[in-house]
């Protein structure tokens, strides 16, 4: 079957198993049929072969097997599977919360800031219209204090005035849409860093509750509330466990009893998965406090710092004081942040409750007290206790590591296997979820780590590991919650029909991509022939061409200096001097005849007159 195919048949089995559960009056996620659909399959006992194609009949068949599962409302087991996928799709990290708050924040401003970006305002009474509106988005922004309140509009509107007077109305309206809106979340940081030390000073802050003190006081009252369903969640879980130890004694536990053994360790299965709930959503409440607590360090320190810089001064430069109201404005928006967590906190751990109805249903609470009159209810820390004395000697199993407090580093950060639970008794009692005791013995099997309720349960398991191991997984493919409370998904990563289906995929027994392993090569297994000189760019081929041209017609430079004298050989090289000429097309040239003039008859001759003669030898010129 191609993949197209595959995920066809798989929506369409969820499509219409979730049409046949709403006949029946139960509205159903897809992510839980998802979720259901796979337990099915996985479940040997309906006999589905993951490695063929599905038949018309085996539809049918799932389907049905489906449909009976998500309706029947006594099973402690389809509720565990409800709190579980519930809790998955609705638990996110602290970041996670933090940013989808602040993207749906814009969101909620988005129609006020429009009307001021998109605002064309010309007269005088338009422009007084802006300036309110951009006083509101500074209240609905900050989310301190109320619009509707008159004083509190007034200390707004006196506090965005110090800094942005209406007469820059004109200044702001000439910027594009993208920079008004970084000018007003700029301005309303400003603007609550002014109000927030006006309090603190005792000049303002209208409208302003003492966050922290709040904070304190809600996490006070929700850590007090967690904690006390969670120490009745504990108690029931140590009566539950109490039970079922004496159903399961051979000794002392009747042979028949009215309610099926499955069905008590159903009904532990779900308290045991709400209370690791609940732990992690204690340890989150526990982050918050540490937060408030850093968080009002640093307000207290700011706060401090900027009453020591506007002590006795009248002018002030902006420069100096608006990064600490920024600053103060970030560290409310934090106290605000932990206001946003614990809601949604306290919301999660009160929407768990509808998911330990079908436990409380089976059996009546006074029957319940009855049974348990006779028997000894101890707590896991009671147990742990008096288990602690009897431990494992190590020297008694050859060929086996085992791990103790005293011996082993970071001991209580050990990852251990089936989330603390005695694997023997997971696998002799048929899903009984019994706490491990660390004190007896850490196993170290295949590189992972289990713990046992008693010596004699380590000793067991020790034997054959593996086997215990496989019947363990064989118990979750009937109870399929058991797989995310042991967090066993690893062991099923590779047993699924149809792995391309993404509906619910993070309950679909997806794979664990992180694991222990160890490898180890040879240092050089293959002789390795590198050309450092190979260059496979004809860009940078040609680069080195050139730069080798270039370096032809530089001249080599060398020095001698005293230290150097006499020991070596200074060579320095020069291209000669080449003779340069210069020929044009034709040779020409003038010369001037010389000038040949004598004078005769000036001497020789005795008489009183005298005739000169001047003759001129002089060649003419185009001769």
């Amino acid at each position: 079957m191609s993949r197209a195919q595959a995920e066809s048949v798989i929506k369409n089995i969820i499509r219409e198993v979730a049409q046949r559960c709403a006949e029946k009056g139960h509205n159903v996620s897809e992510t839980l049929v998802a979720f259901m659909v796979k337990a099915v399959v996985l479940d040997p006992r309906n006999q589905f072969n993951v490695d063929r194609t599905l038949t018309n009949n085996d539809v049918l068949k799932l389907i049905e097997l489906c449909v009976d599962r998500l309706v029947d409302e006594r099973s402690p087991a389809l509720d565990t599977i409800k709190m579980q996928v519930y809790f998955d799709m609705n638990y996110t990290s602290r970041r996670e919360i933090l940013e989808e708050h602040q993207r749906m924040l814009p969101a909620r401003l988005l129609a006020v800031s429009r009307e001021i970006t998109d605002c064309r305002a010309r007269s005088r009474e338009e422009l007084d219209t802006l300036y309110r509106k951009i006083v509101r988005y500074m209240l609905l922004h900050s989310g301190v204090g109320s619009p509707t309140d008159v004083n509190t509009v007034r200390e707004v509107t006196a506090a965005l005035q110090s800094v942005f007077p209406q007469t820059e109305l004109g200044t702001f309206m000439s910027l594009i849409k993208k920079d008004k809106e970084q000018q007003l979340n700029e301005l309303s940081m400003i603007v609550l860093g002014i109000r927030l030390f006006n309090k603190s000073i005792g000049k303002g802050g209208e409208g302003i509750d003492d966050l922290p003190a709040v904070l304190h006081e809600v996490i006070s009252a929700t850590r007090s509330r967690m904690e006390l369903e969670l120490k009745a969640t504990r108690g029931l879980a140590s009566q539950y466990t109490a039970l079922l130890e004496w159903l399961y004694d051979p000794e002392v536990g009747p042979s028949d009893f009215f309610i099926p053994h499955h069905l008590l360790s159903q009904a532990l299965c779900n308290v045991r998965q709400h209370e690791a709930l609940l732990n992690v959503v204690l340890a989150d409440v526990g982050l918050c406090s540490k937060q408030l607590e850093s968080l009002q360090t640093e307000l207290q320190k700011h706060m401090k710092e900027l009453r020591d810089i506007v002590q006795y001064k009248r002018i002030i430069p902006t420069a100096q004081v608006f990064p600490y109201f920024t600053t103060l404005a970030k560290l409310w928006a934090g106290l605000q942040n932990e206001m946003v967590l614990l809601s949604v906190l306290s919301k999660l751990v009160e929407n768990l409750r509808p998911f330990l109805a079908a436990q409380g249903r089976l059996v009546p609470r006074d029957q319940f007290e009855v049974l348990l009159e006779d028997l000894e209810v101890k707590s896991d820390e009671q147990r742990m206790k008096d288990s602690s004395e009897n431990r494992i000697n190590p020297l008694e199993f050859e060929g086996q590591e085992w791990l103790f407090p005293e011996t082993t580093t970071n001991f209580d950060q050990l990852p251990l296997q089936f989330k603390g639970m005695c694997g023997y008794t997971l696998a002799d009692k048929h899903g009984f979820l019994l706490p491990g005791n660390p004190s007896i013995g850490v196993l170290k099997h295949r590189e992972k780590y289990y713990i046992f309720s008693s010596k004699e349960a380590a000793c067991e398991f020790a034997l054959s590991p593996d086997e215990y191991i496989t019947r363990v997984a064989e118990i979750a493919r009937q109870s399929p919650e058991l797989i995310h409370l042991l967090e066993l998904h690893q062991q099923f990563a590779s047993v699924t029909p149809y792995p391309e289906v993404q509906v619910g995929e993070r309950l679909l027994v997806r794979p664990i991509i992180k694991s222990d392993s160890t490898t180890q090569t040879d240092t050089h297994l293959v002789e390795t022939n590198i050309l450092k000189s190979y260059e496979w760019n004809e860009w940078e081929l040609r680069r080195k061409a050139i730069r080798l041209a270039n370096l032809r017609r530089k001249v080599t430079h060398s020095m001698q200096t005293d230290l150097s004298h006499m020991r070596r050989d200074n060579v320095t090289q020069t291209y000669p001097p080449k003779d340069v000429a210069c020929q044009s097309k034709t040779d020409d040239g003038t010369n001037v005849p010389k000038p040949e003039v004598y004078l005769a008859g000036l001497r020789g001759e005795e008489s009183n007159t005298k005739q000169m003669v001047k003759v001129n030898l002089t060649r003419a010129v185009d001769e």
